[in-house]
């Protein structure tokens, strides 16, 4: 009894006591203002000091059971780029009724030494606070720290009051820089049966006690299954055994983002907490533990999901002389896909259910993602094209680790066509059909037919994204190279183009090409398509390379690839501990042309070479001719799998090793 009085006076007292020596609220010391760099991590931009969560559920007479999220963060910013750290988002959960999410006693302070090495103290007011509707049933409470400079440490704290007992937050352990010190702590009746879901790669343990906890329940209060009030009585105090789970972590090594991680929240070390199930005392119990079929049939038999798939009277007419003599299935998609992106426009909201409805959204030619996406779908199933809407969770939103609604904040198609499945987000005006926004492409989605049965369907395109380069170069008396560039961009690339482009005027898109470029000097940049979707976006220049001929002895040394040599590999660390997310596949092609300078023959030129990456998961080709006073390069680099497995990336290393030296050998020419 004495140790269960102890522990529960130390939880109770988690953020005024537990960590009072070190990390006290308010009281941040010179030598953490002083710091200049982090000590096991030099080149981090910040770091977390000390974190502190605490969630825990509390009675309420009228509502019963409700969660309580205790939160007190400290960070050392060290450098600009470290300032991101400085701005929070919280989501908040809003209910069917007037229940939501309420945060109370938010706290904030950005401290730093002045001239005289005094710390001051500069306090977040209201009007850095903000709170935004990403869709209809989460808000995102804002605030970024104010005063920001390197070398300062900011400090905030509040809790967060929520009804939803089912849907506790992660607890992250990690992040992308350091984390010096992490406490965790989740109290749960007994009552409240919980599965843990651990991932990331940093170990740790989830250490279980129990205390006992009394509760005051003025005149009786009696309770059902899930805390609602159901009859009064004399007063009495309610005791039952509470579960409690602490992780205690420090000096957590930040979780490195490399080349193609896809969405690196993915492998962050974190815990989960899955309500299975609730089991009062003489009462029924009630399972919350469910499948990915039943959160599926779940979400479609909702009005404003599948309810709003079954409406169409509102764009018949347009549908009508929309297709009106087309019966190709291809040519259908096409046609309702670009009228649809021509007609609406996405209100940046995010979410799987409508807000106002399909047909005002029609009507309005603005709605969320869910109205925009299901008035697609409806369209091509009145059109008799097979199609199916998409639960999609964007990396930004996590990936789901077990079956809830909560798992998913978005909504795409998916078309059956002769040539196979297309996903299709009419949200988005620059993309072609099947191309998707990187944020989308997370792992899986979850595709429901009309029947509500659902399954898995990757989100990642299996339509390779294709650049073609036809190049021909000279080199001039002076040895610089001068020449011209046509380039051809389709899928996936033809998007990155158009998003970045197409709104620059041409002074800026001479300069962002030119950055690409590395050494070249370009001129008469012209750019076609990248406001006409279902064509490749072409790219021509002429460019100049001063220093791309090196002379030695009378002799010239340059690579054939001239600018468009890679030269560095993205994968430079020696393991990798997560997977290589491309997204996309992808192949690249160069034809290149260089007229032999008069008075120069070819010495020497690099060895043909074809380079493999497993069996048809990669390949590098480099060919290379002399045909008369003229040399003709063919290099063709393609990566098939959108996705390779950690365990591959040893053999990836190598083979980016290999093609980079190829790329960059020398052809040599002499007098002649």
């Amino acid at each position: 009894m004495k140790s269960i009085v102890l522990t529960a006076i130390a939880l109770l007292c988690f953020f005024n006591v537990a960590q009072s020596q070190n990390y006290k609220f308010g009281k941040v010391s010179k030598e953490e203002l002083s710091q200049k760099q982090h000590p096991e991590e030099p080149t981090a931009d910040a770091a977390i000091l000390n974190r502190e969560i605490y969630t825990y559920f509390e009675y309420s007479t009228n509502d019963g059971f409700y969660l309580v999220t205790q939160v007190l963060e400290r960070v050392k910013i060290y450098t600009k780029e470290g300032f991101d750290w400085a701005t929070k988002e919280i989501d908040l959960y809003q209910g069917k009724s007037s229940s939501h999410d309420e945060i109370l006693g938010l706290k904030a302070y950005t401290y730093y030494l002045n001239n005289s090495g005094k710390i001051e103290e500069v306090k977040l007011k209201k009007d850095g606070m903000f709170e935004e509707k990403t869709s209809k049933y989460i808000h995102k409470l804002k605030f970024t720290m104010p005063d920001l400079r390197e070398g300062c440490v900011i400090e905030y704290k509040y809790t967060m009051k929520s009804p939803f007992i089912s849907n506790i937050d992660e607890f992250r352990l990690q992040e992308t820089i350091p984390v010096d010190n992490v406490q965790v702590s989740f109290a749960s009746p007994e009552y409240f049966i919980f599965k843990t879901h651990q991932r990331g790669w940093v170990p740790y343990t989830v250490k279980t006690s129990s205390r006992n906890k009394t509760v005051a329940l003025s005149n009786s209060t009696q309770y059902d299954r899930v805390g609602n009030v159901v009859s009064r009585g004399g007063a009495r105090d309610l005791t039952f055994k509470e579960d409690v789970y602490t992780i205690n972590l420090s000096d957590v090594p930040a979780q490195k983002e490399e080349a193609y991680a896809g969405n690196i929240d993915n492998y962050v070390t974190a815990l989960k907490f899955e309500l299975s199930y609730v089991d009062f005392p003489g009462s029924t119990q009630k399972s919350y533990s469910t499948t990915w079929e039943d959160v599926s049939k779940g979400i479609y038999r909702v009005d404003s999901f599948g309810g709003e798939l079954s409406k169409s009277n509102y764009f018949k007419d347009d549908l009508k002389n929309l297709i009106s003599g087309i019966s190709n299935p291809v040519e259908k998609t096409n046609k309702i896909y670009s009228f649809l992106l021509n007609k609406m426009t996405w209100n940046k909201y995010l979410g799987y259910y409508t807000s106002d409805g399909v047909k005002d959204a029609y009507k309005k030619g603005s709605g969320n993602v869910a109205e925009i996406n299901l008035i697609l779908i409806a369209m091509l199933r009145e059109a008799n094209i097979d199609a199916n809407p998409v639960l999609v969770s964007t990396k930004a939103h996590g990936m789901p680790l077990f079956p809830t609604r909560n798992g998913f904040n978005y909504v795409i198609a998916a078309v059956n066509l002769p040539q196979g499945t297309v996903l299709l987000d009419a949200t988005n005006k620059d993309a072609d059909m099947g191309v998707l926004r990187t944020q989308i492409m997370n792992w899986k989605g979850r595709i429901i037919t009309k029947d509500g049965t659902s399954s898995w369907i990757s989100l990642n395109s299996q339509i390779p994204a294709v650049k073609s380069a036809m190049v021909s170069a000279e080199i001039t008396p002076d040895q610089s190279v001068v020449g011209k560039a046509r380039n051809r961009y389709t899928g996936n690339y033809a998007y990155q183009y158009r998003s970045k482009y197409k709104n620059l005027n041409e002074d800026a898109q001479l300069k962002a090409v030119e950055k690409e470029a590395r050494q070249a000097e370009l001129s008469n940049l012209n750019f076609k398509n990248l406001n006409t979707l279902g064509n490749p976006v072409s790219l021509a220049y002429d460019f100049e390379v001063i220093d791309a001929v090196e002379n030695v002895a009378g002799k010239l040394y340059f690579s054939p690839m001239v600018f468009m040599a890679s030269k560095e590999s993205p994968f430079k660390p020696e393991k990798r501990l997560y997977p290589i997310d491309y997204g996309y596949p992808m192949k690249d092609r160069y034809i290149i042309n260089i007229a032999v300078p008069e008075g120069y023959q070819v010495e020497s030129l690099p060895e043909n070479a074809i380079v493999k990456l497993g069996e048809n998961t990669g390949e590098f080709k480099y060919l290379i001719s002399q045909m008369g006073n003229n040399l003709q390069l063919s290099v063709e680099f393609s990566i098939n799998k959108s996705f390779i497995a950690a365990e591959e990336y040893g053999n990836l290393k190598k083979f980016y090793e290999d093609l980079i030296a190829k790329q960059n050998e020398k052809v040599v020419l002499s007098k002649s």
